[in-house]
This record gives structure tokens, C-alpha cells and sequence, in this order.
């Protein structure tokens, strides 16, 4: 029984992990060529970084939509027909 839990949490961690990577792979990407630019033209305002990043983050996030909608309905699928009792 416990690890059945254990499973269920490490494929729920698996989940959010594998949704939340490409947003935060664009954050990053995003963050990174900014900081450059800020670097090359001196410009050092603060504000700069967030609004292209958020927008970048959010545009990945619309764009991948579906997908992540597709993943998250065949976890909701494999949950609600696991069963205690056959273990799977």
C-alpha cells in the first residue's frame, strides 16, 4: 500500500515537472538574451527582465495549450481507474 502512494506521488511530481519545463526553459532563455542585451547596451533597468519573460512564458503556455491538457486528462484517467485493490 505505501508504495503505491509512493508511485502515485513520483508520477504526480513527473507530471509537473515534464508540464512546467518548456515554460520555464523559455523563462530562462528569454531572461538570459535580455540580460545579455542589458549587458551590451548598459542599460540597467530592473523592470526590463520581467515583462518580455512573463509575456515569452505566456505565449509558450497558450501554445502549448493542448498538449498540456491532453497530458493532464490521461493522469486524470489513470487515476480515477486505479484501483487499491489490483494495485495498477
Amino acid at each position: 500500500m505505501d508504495m503505491d502512494a509512493i508511485d502515485i506521488v513520483r508520477e504526480t511530481f513527473f507530471l509537473m515537472l515534464l508540464i512546467s519545463a518548456p515554460i520555464l526553459a523559455v523563462g530562462l532563455v528569454v531572461g538570459l538574451v535580455v540580460s545579455v542585451l542589458q549587458a551590451v547596451t548598459q542599460i540597467q533597468e530592473q523592470t526590463l527582465v520581467f515583462v518580455p519573460k512573463i509575456l515569452a512564458m505566456i505565449g509558450m503556455t497558450i501554445a502549448l495549450l493542448s498538449w498540456i491538457t491532453m497530458k493532464l486528462m490521461e493522469f486524470s484517467i489513470d487515476m480515477f481507474s486505479w484501483s487499491p485493490a489490483t494495485g495498477g
